[in-house]
């Protein structure tokens, strides 16, 4: 077995060069990372997703994690001899339900992620949407066809929302004074109650409110793929809305893509769907001149 090969002093300085002009492109920016949660992966790829997020608040680039958690809800629900369906790729959220993804996403695991990036180095804070009124939800419901009568139906989806209005007033105060929010995407409701919103969803509507220079979105596919299943590297919102009108971009991924175009129209000035599974895929896409996913742009 041939040993892996040591990084010489001369090698690393040399990276750290290369490193350089995209360090100034995105100096003070601010990049939302959306974590999901088949991209957390085991420990280890925890812990080094962690000491990337760290390693780009020392350079002077205001990271935002937000985090989803679908498998590990699912888990916690099994656990609990809680059944869990699915309409329109939304988890259908009853009372019960929604206690449960609470505690998990509000709970655990954005503990953990603050656990890893603080033993990194880091200040991480965790919240979710409620805190500072961030994120206020409006219910959602799903129209989906019947499999043997192909009629539409009105499902009720439970305490499933989708951002309504949002506050970034708390983010603003944390940003630039080596804090990394970290955010788990449990909104209120008009009435302090709670909704489970979409991971995607969520990150894209914070990431039109601050404006961000990109949102990241780390999945467990890499990209936007061609007819050929290859990988498309830089598309326009044009180019997108032509390959869902095709059937190139179907199922899981159009809702995906939509929260991409739904976040440029809100100010965000590039969106990159990526493998999250993929070593260290945030500092290749923001640090070199590889890049990593596909980049969607106005």
């Amino acid at each position: 077995m041939t040993p892996p090969h040591k990084i010489t002093p001369l090698e690393q300085a040399h990276v750290l060069s290369e490193a350089l002009p995209h360090m100034q492109r995105y100096d003070e920016a601010t990049i939302v990372i959306k974590y999901g949660g088949h991209a957390m992966g085991d420990e280890e790829t925890a812990r080094n997703f962690a000491r990337d997020i760290v390693l780009l608040e020392q350079t002077a680039i205001n990271p935002v994690v937000v985090h989803g958690g679908g498998p590990q809800i699912q888990t916690m629900l099994g656990k609990l001899g809680i059944k869990s369906e699915f309409a329109g790729g939304l988890r259908i959220t009853d009372a019960a339900t929604v206690e449960i993804v609470e505690m998990v996403l509000a709970g655990s695991i954005n503990k953990q992620i603050v656990g890893y990036i603080n033993a990194a180095g880091g200040k991480a804070l965790g919240l979710c949407g409620k805190d500072g009124n961030m994120v206020l939800a409006k219910k959602v419901t799903r129209t989906v066809a019947d499999p043997d009568s192909n009629i539409e139906k009105v499902i009720d989806l439970g305490f499933v929302g989708e951002p309504d209005k949002v506050d970034v007033s708390l983010l603003e105060q944390v940003l630039g004074r080596d804090m990394i929010p970290v955010l788990a995407p449990v909104a209120t409701s008009a009435d302090g109650g709670t909704f489970n919103v979409n991971a995607d969803t969520f990150a894209g509507a914070i990431a039109g409110a601050l404006k961000a220079k990109r949102l990241l979105l780390l999945t467990d596919v890499p990209g936007v793929l061609d007819k050929s299943k290859t990988l498309i590297p830089d598309i326009s919102v044009a180019d997108l809305r032509k390959l869902i009108a095709n059937g190139t971009i179907t199922g899981g991924m159009i809702p995906k893509v939509e929260t991409c175009i739904y976040a440029l129209d809100a100010g965000v000035e590039g969106v990159v769907i990526m493998d999250g599974k993929v070593p260290h895929a945030v500092l290749v896409e923001l640090l070199t001149d590889h890049g990593a996913g596909t980049l969607i742009h106005r």
